[in-house]
């Protein structure tokens, strides 16, 4: 009995001995499935952070958007009235500087005919002066008859007459070249008011253009930096597409392997030899088109500078205009890697197509993603529809080519 009680502890303590190493180890590859779990779960929740965040950023900027609409609106209307508050100032100008120079003709007369007349003055006083001073009652005493006396008598008030009449109109000019030279004046002082009155509004036009430009660069410049992805959403887009499509190989090489196996042992049994295996990414023109219709081209790829921070930017894809809703294609045969929002991306499809080429498609809209991860799928297949998720202003497709993850110029893959 004792030896049975002893075979069997001693045989428990090697069976336990046994097991508990393989428990072990079950449970350390149990923790290192969760801990990639853990760390998928995490990233993902950062992505919706960061898409959250990215949300509520746009949200912002396009209230800012509607704003500075509001306020270049409120502004082209302040500089429609104050054009043509410069329009009625310059007509304005212009009736004055002619009643100026209508004014100034009329005084130019006047000041002609008081000159004619005192010439006409002077000259008699000359000639009376030289031939000396004779008063009427010597003209009229000296009179030969009562006829001549008549005469001299209607001589003597017409000349009087005359001079009564040049001495009125001299003194009626005199006050018309004075009350000329005074509407001179105020004319004069009118125009200098409305030319300063012009250059002030000017000023004002010159102040509101180049609100408005600043308005408008501003706006501009927003919606840029709303197309722009950040290099860390980037990153973390391609960190997370990386683990994805690190799966997808390892199972299309299981795969792979297994066709390859069955081939081989096909080939063998018939006597043939298995085909080789095509590594080699895609060249140019080997992509399908990811509309349905060729669209116009909004952004193309490329690094350009930013034309208000100078900075060098790299827009790493191409911006294809469609309507919200229309479909996209899938670019070639290839296994979904990535089909979630991603920050600035929006709602984002990456497929895998195999040596190291991938296409991606972003800003899809919301509830238009039509494919899960790990979906196989054809070239031509719906995979979503366009829209304007994410860091976007307009509806649009941002599609991009990446052999072993650095984005190429998808023009050439497509033509």
């Amino acid at each position: 009995m004792k030896k049975s009680l002893l075979s069997l502890v001693v045989t428990s303590g090697l069976v336990g001995t046994l097991v508990i190493p393989q428990f072990a180890f079950a449970l350390t590859a149990t923790q290192k499935i969760d801990q990639q779990l853990g760390e998928l779960k995490k990233m993902q929740s950062n992505a919706q952070q960061k898409a959250n965040e990215a949300q509520s950023e746009m949200n912002k900027v396009l209230q800012e958007k509607q704003q500075a609409s509001t306020d270049i609106n409120s502004l082209l209307s302040q500089i429609e009235t104050t054009n043509l508050k410069l329009n009625d100032l310059n007509n304005e100008i212009t009736k004055v500087k002619d009643t100026l120079k209508e004014t100034g003709e009329q005084l130019e007369e006047a000041e002609n005919r008081v000159e004619s007349r005192d010439k006409l003055l002077k000259s008699r006083l000359r000639l009376m002066y030289m031939n000396g001073v004779v008063s009427y009652a010597d003209v009229l005493l000296s009179s030969t008859n009562f006829g001549d006396f008549l005469d001299r008598l209607n001589a003597l008030k017409a000349i009087v007459t005359q001079d009564k009449q040049i001495l009125e109109l001299n003194q009626k000019d005199r006050a018309t070249i004075a009350d000329k030279q005074v509407q001179v004046q105020q004319q004069l002082d009118k125009v200098k008011d409305l030319y300063t009155q012009t250059t002030v509004v000017k000023a004002d036009l010159v102040t509101k253009e180049k609100e408005k430009e600043v308005k408008i660069a501003s706006l501009a410049k927003k919606e840029k930096e709303l197309e722009d992805i950040s290099e860390e959403q980037e990153k973390m887009l391609l960190q997370y597409a990386r683990r994805e499509s690190a799966l997808a190989a390892e199972k299309r090489k299981a795969a792979a392997e297994a066709a390859a196996k069955a081939a081989a042992a096909k080939a063998k049994a018939g006597g043939g030899s298995a085909p080789a295996a095509n590594t080699a990414p895609p060249t140019g023109g080997k992509l399908g088109y990811p509309l349905p219709k060729v669209a116009t081209m909004t952004s193309d790829f490329g690094t350009r500078s930013d034309p208000f921070t100078g900075k060098k930017a790299t827009h790493k894809g191409i911006d294809l205009a469609m309507p919200n809703g229309t479909p996209i294609l899938a670019a070639a045969d290839g296994e979904v890697i990535v089909a979630s929002w991603w920050s600035g991306y929006g709602n984002c499809v990456i497929i895998d197509h195999g040596n190291g080429t991938w296409t991606l498609y972003g800003h899809i809209r919301n509830g238009g993603i039509d494919v899960e991860k790990g979906d196989s799928v054809k070239k031509g297949q719906k995979i979503a529809e366009v829209g304007s998720t994410g860091q976007s202003t307009g509806n649009h497709l941002h599609f991009e080519v990446r052999i072993h993850e650095e984005p190429v110029d998808p023009k050439p893959y497509l033509r």
